[in-house]
């Protein structure tokens, strides 16, 4: 989302950094919790989850910036996995400014990234929710805040009434994104599983594992190769980077 970094939520930061990958600290002015409005009588947005986090996380804005950067017609649209991401960032820094937790920029994203990326370890995940927990921050509950993609486009079209004309270009890419990366998450699966039941067997002397897959695309017409996230990403190959 480094095309939009521009719109990332307001947030307030005042730390120093100190670990490279995970730190926060514990501000002792608690005027820094965030408040939670306590008027019973206010109603969810709508039955959905996206609703009910946006009732509970009081996210008062998200609607409009849904359906304003959803349906937005310039190149700085975002899709729908890409407000995934900004929902969920938001309900992670809510979960902190609740806990009295001060935060530099760019520290909530980095650590919604530690929890959620494809490309980070599990012993590093692991660290990341134990340091969270120490802090007093119900990282369960605040993962099972987290929504899909196709949550999001559900809030958008069934609570929300937006519309596009049609799928985008870019909505074509997060299609086969979703699609490989559940073939990747698949083969990882699969691959730890059968590794663990030989160890478990006595057939394979191994200890703990985890499982990683890299799937490597080559042009064929000038050899380079890529990552399918680069790939994607980029919009094809820097050989027919000319072409219209």
């Amino acid at each position: 989302m480094g095309a939009h970094a521009g719109r990332s939520t307001d947030l307030h930061y005042e730390r120093i950094t100190v670990n490279p990958e995970y730190f926060f600290t514990r501000s002792a002015d608690t005027s820094v919790v965030s408040e939670r409005a306590s008027d019973d009588t206010e109603s969810v947005t709508c039955g959905c989850k996206v609703g009910r986090i946006t009732d509970e996380h009081e996210l008062s804005d998200l609607d409009d910036q849904l359906v304003r950067y959803w349906t937005d017609r310039t190149e700085e649209r975002y899709s729908t996995r890409d407000l995934a991401e900004h929902v969920n960032q938001q309900v992670l820094a809510s979960a902190l400014d609740d806990s009295g937790l001060q935060y530099r920029d760019g520290e909530v994203e980095n650590t919604y990234r530690l929890l959620t990326d494809d490309d980070v370890s599990s012993g590093t995940r692991v660290q990341t929710r134990k340091e969270l927990e120490r802090e007093g921050i119900p990282i369960e509950a605040v993962e099972n805040d987290f929504v899909s993609h196709q949550t999001v486009y559900n809030h958008l079209t069934d609570c929300l009434e937006a519309s596009l004309e049609g799928p985008s270009d870019e909505e074509r890419l997060e299609r086969g994104r979703d699609k490989l990366g559940a073939l990747r998450n698949r083969t990882a699966a699969v691959t730890k599983d059968t590794i663990e039941q030989l160890a478990r067997n006595d057939v394979l002397a191994v200890g703990e594992v985890d499982a990683l897959v890299t799937i490597t695309i080559t042009c064929e017409e000038c050899k380079t190769q890529y990552t399918v996230r680069d790939l994607l990403d980029q919009g094809g190959c820097d050989c027919r980077s000319g072409e219209e």
